[in-house]
C-alpha cells in the first residue's frame, strides 16, 4: 500500500512540476513582448508571437485598430533601443489548457496617466509557446 501511494505521489508530483513549467514558459513569452515593448525593442517585441498573429488595439477615434506584431513593433523602432519609455507590464493571470493559454497583462503608463488590460491567446507550437492573438483595451482614468 506504501508503494502505490509514494508512487501516485510522485506522478501528482510531476504532474503539478510539469504545469509550473508550461505557466513559466507562458509567462517567458509574454515578459518578452512587456520587455520589447517598455525598452523600445522591436525583435523582442514580434519574438514571442506567431507570424500570422493580429493584434486587436484601442485607437482614439476608431472602434478597433488590427495590427500585425511587425507593424506593432514598427512604432517603436524610432525609439531609442534599450530605454525604459514608462510602460510598465504586469501580468495579471494565465490559464492553460493542454496547448492552448489565455493571459490577462496589465500596462501602465504613469506619465501619461493610462492603462491598458491586454488579453492575449497563445497556442504551444513545435515546443514554443506563441501569442496567436492580442486584444487591448484602454481602461478609463477613473479605474
Amino acid at each position: 500500500m506504501k508503494t502505490i501511494a509514494c508512487i501516485a505521489l510522485a506522478l501528482f508530483a510531476q504532474v503539478i512540476v510539469v504545469a509550473q513549467t508550461e505557466e513559466e514558459a507562458i509567462r517567458e513569452a509574454l515578459q518578452q513582448y512587456i520587455d520589447g515593448s517598455s525598452y523600445n525593442d522591436p525583435e523582442k517585441i514580434v519574438a514571442p508571437f506567431y507570424e500570422d498573429a493580429r493584434m486587436f488595439l484601442s485607437k482614439k477615434d476608431q472602434p478597433i485598430w488590427i495590427l500585425s506584431p511587425a507593424a506593432y513593433a514598427d512604432l517603436f523602432k524610432k525609439r531609442e533601443k534599450g530605454k525604459f519609455n514608462g510602460r510598465v507590464g504586469t501580468i495579471l493571470a494565465v490559464d492553460q489548457q493542454y496547448d492552448i493559454a489565455t493571459a490577462k497583462v496589465e500596462i501602465a503608463i504613469e506619465a501619461q496617466h493610462m492603462r491598458f488590460i491586454d488579453l492575449f491567446i497563445l497556442k504551444k507550437l513545435e515546443g514554443h509557446w506563441k501569442i496567436i492573438s492580442k486584444a487591448a483595451t484602454r481602461m478609463p482614468e477613473s479605474e
